[in-house]
């Protein structure tokens, strides 16, 4: 099994980055380009990978009340992750993702799952200064 976690601050209060994360029609805004999330009947999701070309049922779980994302593949059990926001004062938010890779062919290596972990919290912080940005102006 391989774990890998990242965080990223973020200049937004934590229900803000918490609402454009959890917002399902954006969620290839910032998820890493070769992944696409399909809702169905939520929980449940398709998550279809480019590198592959396969579709994945999986599960995406959002919990408001706790600022949390959760997901993972329903049949396999092969990954599991989840996206926790924290306020940290003065109007910022520390964003973690956290992935756990239980199957060895679907995990990409460190390098790989940092590169974009880094890419998709990056992604992220543009669309919450986007959506802050224009609720301000």
């Amino acid at each position: 099994m391989a774990e890998y976690e990242r965080s990223r601050t973020m200049p937004a209060q934590p229900e803000q980055v918490f609402d454009q994360a959890a917002n399902t029609a954006q969620l290839d805004a910032w998820l890493p380009g070769e992944l696409h999330v399909d809702v169905q009947e939520p929980p449940a999701v398709t998550v279809h990978e480019d590198r592959s070309g396969e579709d994945t049922p999986a599960l995406l779980r959002s919990e408001p009340d706790q600022m949390r994302l959760e997901w993972g593949t329903r049949e396999q059990g092969s990954y599991a992750g989840w996206l926790q926001v924290a306020g940290i004062g003065s109007g910022a938010s520390e964003v973690t993702v956290h992935l756990s890779f239980f199957d060895e062919g679907h995990d990409p290596g460190e390098r790989a799952v940092c590169d974009a972990l880094d890419g998709s919290l990056r992604r992220l912080e543009e669309q919450v200064r986007m959506r802050v940005d224009n609720a301000a102006g």
